[in-house]
């Protein structure tokens, strides 16, 4: 039996989510299982019926009410989501028990420190619960040394742009 890994995919452009969901298709084919769990993502991949089609190998979960981005709400709301958010880590924390997954990406969730909703010891604290066996993925824009030493491998995404000379 090999030892799961923490993964950190960051940066400020897009391709963490698809490199994510990448890696969870390749789960699916070695035989594995994934759960991922998004935050911070308004409406997300949770409603498309494409993402219904890769279950049950691979469930999408999304604890949050509001389809606006969580930095577009009034306070009042935010403070509903952040409970909602909350929610998503207990049940996250109720996957690594159960070991219900061989892989459980935590899409955005660097995003839920950068915002203040939890801290970097909640989740260090939330990794704690994860078995042996299971690799697990952080997404979010902003990283800090706090957040990489959690990590046993850390990929930064850029997204670069090119013009073409004629």
């Amino acid at each position: 039996m090999r030892n799961g890994m923490i993964q950190i995919y960051s940066g400020e452009g897009h391709g963490k989510s698809p490199a994510a969901l990448g890696r969870a298709i390749q789960t699916v084919c070695n035989g594995g299982s994934v759960v991922i769990i998004q935050f911070l993502k308004g409406r997300g991949l949770a409603e498309s019926e494409f993402v219904k089609r890769l279950e049950p190998e691979i469930k999408i979960f999304r604890f949050e009410k509001s389809d606006e981005n969580f930095i577009n709400l009034p306070q009042e709301r935010q403070a509903e989501e952040c409970q909602n958010i909350r929610n998503g880590l207990n049940f996250a924390k109720k996957v690594m028990n159960t070991g219900e997954c061989s892989l459980l990406i935590l899409d955005e969730v660097l995003g839920i420190i950068d915002n203040g909703i939890i801290t970097v010891d909640e989740l260090k604290t939330l990794l704690s619960a994860k078995p042996e066996e299971m690799d697990i993925i952080m997404t979010g824009i902003a990283l800090n040394d706090a957040v990489c030493v959690l990590a046993d491998e850390v990929t930064k995404i850029e997204t670069m742009q090119f013009k073409i000379w004629e």
